[in-house]
């Protein structure tokens, strides 16, 4: 029997800054909360939220995208929203949170009903750089308990001029949950996956990578990246790596082949996991499994070739706190490149 899945990249929307964004926002926003099944009252809050969000990208943003993106969590499915955009920041967010409150920043207004009206909100913004806003809505009306007791986020954006991306991720149990009924603190495992080059081939090939982990009995990582190679072939190939999470144990065991980068973030430091050359699908080198600690408050961040490495965890203080899709929502704003698809994963431990 398989582990079962805990998350993988839903429908992505990326809408760029221009005129025509806060109309599409909140055709495209209305669009997925009715296929999550949210009801006309909570359809016309997401409508609201999606407006204010592109409304002030459209006004204060240097550069700036919104997000519309559906969550996956084990069973549960939300709505997440989320802008970001290069710009000054917003020097004092406690008074543009509040409701009607102006900012000469970016996403200053608005920021006040944006909260209240969303289940959950989260927000990061760098003085001179940027921000990104998160907002959720969940499909049932209310936040569920982290069943895994680990949270997750992660986003995928294709490579200018295409629709389809090669970049992809996804995160299940190790094995059968045992710990608890829900599952808490069992070991999950998550995989990024890079499909070598953009366009629908490698976008097949990041779809079979992540359809053979799915079905995968493998429990360890290097069993795993096996098990994706004899899938894999006969498509053009992937990187990929692949992680076995147990923070109750403070543990993580990797193994990964190309092109990828996965790191422990901890007290503003980072700890790189290293790969093995290669192509999973075409050679597949022997692979080791590298051991590491993840101490208490640690975050793992996994991403492909499509951000760059040089990121710094000092660089973005007070970021590691926030929300996974706050996290990679700023990473790659920072490191992002737009001339590669991009694929960004983070997970940490929920706080009670």
């Amino acid at each position: 029997m398989t582990a079962p899945l805990l998350s993988e990249p839903g429908e992505t929307l990326w809408l760029r800054v221009d005129a025509g964004l806060p109309m599409a926002a909140r055709r495209e926003a209305a669009r997925l909360a009715r296929r999550l099944g949210l009801g006309p009252d909570r359809v016309a809050s997401v409508e609201i939220v999606a407006t204010e969000a592109a409304t002030n990208l459209q006004r204060h943003a240097v550069d700036g995208a919104l997000v519309l993106r559906v969550a996956l969590d084990g069973e549960h499915a939300a709505l997440d929203i989320l802008a970001t955009d290069t710009g000054p920041g917003i020097p004092d967010l406690s008074a543009a949170l509040r409701d009607g409150s102006s900012s000469t920043g970016t996403l200053g207004v608005g920021l006040g009903a944006i909260a209240r009206l969303a289940d959950v909100f989260d927000i990061h913004t760098l003085p001179g750089r940027g921000t990104a806003v998160l907002a959720r809505f969940h499909a049932d009306g209310e936040q569920p308990a982290c069943a895994s007791g680990v949270e997750i986020g992660g986003l995928t954006r294709p490579i200018g001029g295409e629709e389809m991306c090669g970049d992809t991720w996804a995160v299940r149990y190790a094995e059968e949950p045992a710990r608890s009924a829900e599952g808490a603190g069992d070991p999950l495992l998550a995989m990024m996956c890079d499909g070598l080059g953009h366009g629908p081939q490698a976008a097949l090939a990041g779809e079979v990578a992540r359809n053979a982990f799915r079905t995968s009995r493998a429990s360890r990582p290097q069993a795993v990246l096996e098990d994706l190679h004899r899938a894999l072939r006969g498509t053009r190939g992937a990187a990929v790596a692949v992680v076995r999470l147990d923070f109750p144990g403070r543990r993580v065991e990797f193994a990964g082949v190309g092109n990828t980068t996965t790191c422990l973030v901890a007290d503003g430091r980072r700890s790189s996991l290293l790969s093995s050359p290669g192509i999973v699908g075409a050679h597949l080198p022997r692979t080791r499994t590298v051991v590491a600690e993840a101490g208490p408050g640690a975050v793992l961040v996994m991403h492909s070739d499509g951000l760059s490495d040089r990121w710094a965890p000092g660089s973005f203080p007070g970021l590691f706190a926030r929300r996974p899709p706050v996290v990679a929502a700023q990473i790659l704003r920072e490191a992002g490149a737009r001339r590669d698809d991009i694929g960004v994963l983070v997970l940490k431990e929920a706080t009670p």
